[in-house]
């Protein structure tokens, strides 16, 4: 059975899909077709129901419950790991809070631009650009602050950036829990089997990933444009952990706060009640 499966060309990612795109592992049989695209891209994707298997932001899922299931394996929750408000001049929070700021955003429906909305409801004039475009059109002056996620968060400082605002502490400190940024979702209309079998293939990946680091090295590099090793490995170490080889109740607990918040904020709809796929 060949199944269409979306992510992004992030180091995490391609870190975490290297041993399933390359079949360094067991696939129980299933064979994968994939689409590496930004994660916007992705969470537009999973709305129009393109992909059997993705990544996507949590922010955007809300929006496709109906069709796809969360897998237990391959998200990215973590603490000291959220996305961060950054400026050319010093910045503080009271002036976001104005809502007078134009913000860069890296999407729509990611999950940064849910907690931007948690954090300052009146920061309303934002606008969307491709997530690697938010550092230069802040230092063009084009916008006074802009949201970043990804390798960002290591290199807006060497450009003479400041940091606003840290949003995962924002989150951690109102809820406690780790920050759930992207997940990945399985269409509900595949066999229980097949769900099955692919969380049990994407665990594997994960854990091959870290028992066999160097291995993934060149297809993460490929994707990587520029970026140093150094940057890749920090991007990796940031993004998956434990909660990537199984989100356990721990996780599992962190992604449900975060509906649950957005939901009586009223930034998502309702959505349905088993959003888990069982392990």
């Amino acid at each position: 059975m060949t199944l269409t499966l979306g992510y992004s060309p992030c180091p995490n990612d391609c870190f975490m899909f290297d041993a399933i795109v390359h079949q360094r592992i067991d696939l129980e049989g299933l064979h994968f077709a994939e689409r590496l695209a930004d994660v916007e891209a992705l969470n537009r994707g999973a709305f129009a129901g393109e992909l059997d298997i993705t990544k996507l932001s949590y922010h955007a899922y809300a929006y496709c419950a109906e069709h796809y299931a969360l897998l237990q394996a391959g998200s990215a929750l973590g603490r000291n790991c959220g996305p961060l408000l950054i400026s050319k001049r010093p910045i503080t929070g009271d002036e976001v809070a104005t809502g007078r700021l134009r913000i860069a955003i890296p999407g729509r429906y990611t999950t940064a631009n849910f907690l931007l909305g948690l954090a300052f409801p009146d920061a309303r004039d934002r606008t969307e650009l491709v997530f690697s475009e938010i550092e230069g059109a802040v230092l063009d002056g084009r916008f006074d602050a802009g949201l970043i996620i990804h390798e960002n968060r290591f290199t807006y400082e060497a450009r003479g950036l400041h940091k606003v605002v840290d949003l995962g502490e924002f989150w951690e400190s109102e809820t406690s829990s780790p920050i759930p940024l992207g997940g990945i979702a399985i269409k509900r209309s595949l066999p229980e089997a097949v769900t099955q079998a692919v969380n049990r293939v994407l665990r594997r990946s994960v854990e091959y990933a870290f028992a066999h680091r160097r291995a993934s090295l060149d297809y993460v590099r490929a994707h990587a444009q520029e970026m140093s090793d150094e940057v890749m490995y920090k991007h990796i170490d940031l993004y998956v952990n434990a909660y990537s080889v199984d989100l356990g109740p721990e996780g599992r607990r962190a992604v449900s706060t975060l509906f649950e918040r957005a939901r009586v904020a009223g930034i998502i709809p309702a959505i349905p009640a088993d959003i888990f796929v069982c392990s």
